[in-house]
């Protein structure tokens, strides 16, 4: 009954990067959930095996934040398991020193030391989760990895140990910007109808419901996707056949607000549906550039 859904609890320290490894999970198209106190996962966990769920993929944070109902995360992974719903635990620490480097830059108050003894708070919650963290699936120890390095581990580790499959880095990007060097295949779109030239559109892009039916609707771009979507199969195909684990494919236009993040978009739901077992992460190098 539960096969098909993958439940991803992230938890652990306090400043040890759980927001920006929920952003890693959300590249890769799951459902995610920040902040959830512990008795409110059993909740979740039922909702996605519900019938009528549509969610098979989802990542949930949960901490300290939760205050005194955090300590109840135990009971809720047990029961969790008494109902069959499977779900993996991600454990964030990092070292005493990078935690206090850390609060120092962010001003932010720790959740255990609201007196403002940051180094007091980071032992309690250390002591705290210590049983937690022997529970957990995966522990990454972040004390030396910057943002991107963290999100870069575990799309690469964490998420095939899960799922499984070939990972497609899909990025979309603007020519007046050059062309990105780390792509396997790049394709150029800058021959389909260019909604920077309508002014209701201008300001708009891909993401956008109207820039997207202006593209997608289009006759040439209709004859195009009928033609690239077999050649993609068949490439995506062959690649795993090989044994290639990642793939990253560039989609350009020429400011990379438009086109290109349209055909992006279109590309990752096709190749995140149920009948194809990739990993599709989508990007949008130069969407916020004017």
């Amino acid at each position: 009954m539960h096969n098909h859904i993958e439940l991803i609890i992230i938890t652990g320290e306090s400043g040890a990067g759980k927001s920006h490894a929920m952003a890693a999970f959300e590249d890769a198209g799951f459902f995610c959930i920040d902040n959830l106190p512990p008795q409110m996962i059993e909740a979740t966990g039922d909702l996605f095996v519900h019938e009528g769920s549509k969610v098979e993929r989802a990542a949930v944070v949960t901490d300290v934040r939760g205050g005194e109902y955090f300590e109840e995360i135990d009971r809720c992974l047990n029961e969790l398991e008494s109902k069959g719903i499977p779900f993996k635990v991600l454990y964030l620490e990092a070292s005493e020193k990078a935690l206090l480097r850390r609060f120092k830059e962010t001003r932010r108050p720790h959740p255990l030391a609201p007196e403002g003894d940051i180094p007091k708070g980071i032992e309690r919650e250390k002591k705290m989760l210590a049983e937690l963290k022997r529970r957990a699936d995966w522990v990454i120890d972040t004390s030396d990895l910057n943002v991107h390095e963290l999100r870069a581990h575990i799309i690469e580790k964490v998420i095939p140990e899960r799922t499984g499959g070939l990972i497609i880095t899909i990025n979309s990007f603007g020519y007046k910007y050059g062309t990105p060097l780390d792509a396997d295949l790049i394709f150029d779109i800058r021959f389909l109808p260019n909604p920077n030239y309508e002014p209701l559109l201008k300001q708009l892009t891909g993401i956008d419901p109207e820039v997207r039916e202006y593209v997608m609707n289009n006759r040439v771009t209709q004859e195009f996707l009928e033609k690239l979507a077999p050649l993609m199969d068949y490439m995506l195909k062959m690649y795993v056949s090989e044994g290639k684990s990642d793939l990253i494919v560039g989609v350009g236009c020429t400011g990379g607000r438009h086109r290109s993040v349209a055909v992006a978009e279109w590309l990752a739901e096709r190749y995140r549906a149920d009948d194809h077992n990739y990993n599709v992460i989508v990007r949008h190098r130069d969407i916020g550039k004017s």
